[in-house]
Parts: structure tokens; C-alpha cells; sequence
């Protein structure tokens, strides 16, 4: 009696088991479906292959629409020209018509992936001025009339904005503080993409967001070739032996706080992949997506005061030329290991707006801690200070 209650209690137990196996499997099943079926008319084909990118993911389906999905919750539905919306298209889905023609450009780094992509002249609209740009076509593109400044992001203008049958605006995460623009662009039936590239935690990741605007553009191909390129870039720079020197990459703020980028941020990533080491270790939240970090001048000093290099991010308050003004803006930095062994260097300008260019950016820091002269020269986003 014993031994048949046993084996059925064993049975019952076996059987529970497989269900709740089973049923945790169909629902994983049904999540990945639930994702691709937006609509009843829509045939689900294959997915896009990314290999760093984790902010998006591109679904394709049958008859050349696709679906772009971004880890903020929004939901894009790419409309080939002259197809209809399936009429039982899934209701937060925002549907973006191609082609696209006269886009309101706000996202910084985005410019450069149409740049790249040879698309610049379906960009009509900026939300920046013709000096905002260090890309030289961008500025002359301005200057000629064939880009037109449309306005800051929070405040764009709309009768401009109109005029030009703006079929797109390409924003950066800035726009969810104005909430309102968002409102006020779909009730003019302007589609609002928020670009999310800057929350990718490898430096790769932000170049494939590329692949996006590939898709928008109609050249997947060319996409592909761009990342692949960066790709090859860094495979080379990663083969070699890490050097083990120590970075230390930071602003002064102007109530003279200092900057530095959290220990997750792609930057850290760089200078990792070019064969250094960061000197903040775990710095900053790792769930968190913000990229940087304020402390006290005290603070940073003896976390920092011993790096082999510190590296001056002169994005926010222009590019310096020699080590004192960087020492005007903080005099304690004269005790520096990388000061006083001469390892003192500053970005240029265009080191986020060239989007696009994360190898080479790779590529000079590796130079930069390779100590050799020859390697040094002719670097374009971070130079020696005199």
C-alpha cells in the first residue's frame, strides 16, 4: 500500500513537473510571438543578426515590411512606399512611411550615420546651427540653404517644420523631457524615432545602430559594410597584448567639479579595447544608463593622481592647446603622475559627433598608449597637449 502511494505521489510529482516545464516553455514561446505578431495580415520571416547592439531589434516580415523594437518600449512599423497599414496593427505601434524625405535631424550622432550611409540629402531640417556641426558637408549644407536650422529640440519650429513636409523626426532621449513636441509632431502626423544609440554599453553597439537607418534608407548593404569595417578595426587593435597603463578620462565642471565617465560607459570600453585600463573600477551603478558622474576635486585626486594618462574631454568647453590651461582650471592637477611625466592629452571636438568612427577612436587611444612617436602622429581625436 505504501509502496503504490509512493509511486503514485512520484508519478503526480513527475507529471507537475513537466507541466510547469512545458508551460514555462510555451510561454517563453509565446513572448517571442506575442512580439512578432503585431497583426493578423502580417507574415513574421526572420529577425535582423546583430552582434553588440542589445537597445533594438529589427523584425522583418513578409512583403518587405519590418518592425524595429527599442528598449524604451517603443515600437516602430516600417511601411514600404505605396503598401497599406494592416488594419489591425497593434495600437502603440507608430508607422513609418518610406520614403523619407525633408527629416528633422535633433539626434547629433545620427547625422553621421546618414553621413556615412551617403544619405545626408534626406536630412532638411536641424535642430542645431551651422557652427553646432563639426562635420564640414553638414556645415556647408547649411550655409548653402540645403539644410535649415529648424529650432532646439524642446523648441522647434513648427511652421518651418511644416512647410518643408518634414516626413520624420530622428530624436535623441532628450525629447522624453518634452513630452509635449512628441504630442504636438504626431498631431501633425510627423513620426517621432528616438534614437537610444548612446545607452549601448560597447562602443560597437552604437556603431550598429547604423543598421536602423540602413533599413529606413534602403541600404541594408551598405549598413552592414560600414559596421563590418569598425568591426575589423577593432579585432586588430583587440589581438594585441594589453599594455596595462592606466587612464583616467574627465572635465572640469564649472562650479569645479570634475566629470569622469562611470566604469560601464563605452569610453572606459575604448580605452580597455585599445589595451589600457580605466582607472575608476567599478564606478558608478551597472543598471544604470547614465554615462557620467560628478565628484570632488579631493575625490578625484586620489583616485586619479596616479594614472599613467589622463585624457581631458574638451566637448563640453572647447579644445586646449598646452598643459597650463588645463592647470588654470585646476591647479591640483600639477601633482599628477601623467602631468609630470609629460601624458597629458585632450580630445578634439568631434569625438561623439562622429558616430561612426569608434575603431579609429579605438584606434588612437591604442596609439596613445603605445609611447611611440611614430605611432602618435597624425592622430584625429586625441592629441598631446604641449
Amino acid at each position: 500500500m505504501c509502496k503504490i502511494i509512493k509511486r503514485g505521489v512520484l508519478s503526480g510529482l513527475l507529471c507537475l513537473i513537466l507541466f510547469l516545464t512545458w508551460g514555462c516553455t510555451k510561454n517563453e514561446e509565446s513572448s517571442v510571438l506575442e512580439d512578432q505578431n503585431i497583426s493578423s495580415q502580417l507574415v513574421y520571416e526572420s529577425s535582423m543578426e546583430l552582434s553588440y547592439a542589445s537597445e533594438f531589434r529589427v523584425d522583418y516580415y513578409q512583403g518587405g515590411y519590418a518592425l524595429i523594437s527599442v528598449s524604451d518600449g517603443n515600437r516602430y512599423f516600417v511601411l514600404p512606399e505605396g503598401e497599406e497599414v494592416p488594419e489591425d496593427l497593434d495600437a502603440d505601434v507608430q508607422v513609418l512611411r518610406k520614403p523619407f524625405t525633408n527629416i528633422y535631424m535633433v539626434a547629433t550622432a545620427v547625422m553621421d550615420m546618414f553621413y556615412e550611409l551617403d544619405a545626408l540629402d534626406h536630412i532638411r531640417l536641424s535642430s542645431q546651427k551651422k557652427e553646432g556641426w563639426c562635420n564640414a558637408d553638414v556645415g556647408q549644407k547649411m550655409e548653402e540653404g540645403q539644410i535649415l536650422y529648424a529650432g532646439k529640440y524642446n523648441m522647434p519650429d513648427y511652421e518651418l517644420i511644416l512647410s518643408e513636409s518634414c516626413s520624420l523626426a530622428i530624436e535623441n532621449n532628450m525629447i522624453t523631457h518634452s513630452p509635449e513636441v512628441i504630442e504636438k509632431m504626431k498631431s501633425f502626423h510627423i513620426p517621432v524615432f528616438i534614437d537610444l544609440s548612446s545607452y549601448e554599453k560597447h562602443p560597437l553597439g552604437r556603431v550598429e545602430w547604423v543598421k536602423v537607418y540602413g533599413l529606413l534608407l534602403g541600404k541594408e548593404e551598405e549598413a552592414k559594410a560600414i559596421f563590418d569595417r569598425q568591426c575589423e578595426i577593432v579585432d586588430q587593435i583587440r589581438d594585441e597584448a594589453s599594455s596595462g597603463k592606466t587612464v583616467a578620462f574627465f572635465y572640469i565642471t564649472s562650479n569645479q567639479m570634475v566629470s569622469v565617465r562611470n566604469s560601464n560607459d563605452y569610453v572606459p570600453k575604448m580605452i580597455e579595447i585599445a589595451g589600457g585600463r580605466y582607472i575608476f573600477e567599478n564606478l558608478g551603478d551597472e543598471d544604470s544608463r547614465r554615462s557620467s558622474m560628478t565628484m570632488q576635486t579631493e575625490e578625484f585626486y586620489g583616485k586619479a593622481k596616479d594614472a599613467d594618462y589622463i585624457v581631458y574631454n574638451s566637448t563640453i568647453d572647447g579644445e586646449l592647446e598646452r598643459v597650463s590651461e588645463l592647470l588654470d582650471k585646476e591647479p591640483m592637477l600639477k601633482d599628477f603622475k601623467a602631468v609630470q611625466n609629460g601624458n597629458v592629452w585632450c580630445t578634439t571636438q568631434n569625438l561623439y559627433q562622429e558616430s561612426m568612427s569608434i575603431g579609429g577612436m579605438i584606434e588612437d587611444f591604442h596609439r596613445m598608449l603605445s609611447d611611440d612617436p611614430d605611432m602618435q602622429k597624425d592622430m584625429t581625436y586625441i592629441y598631446r597637449l604641449k
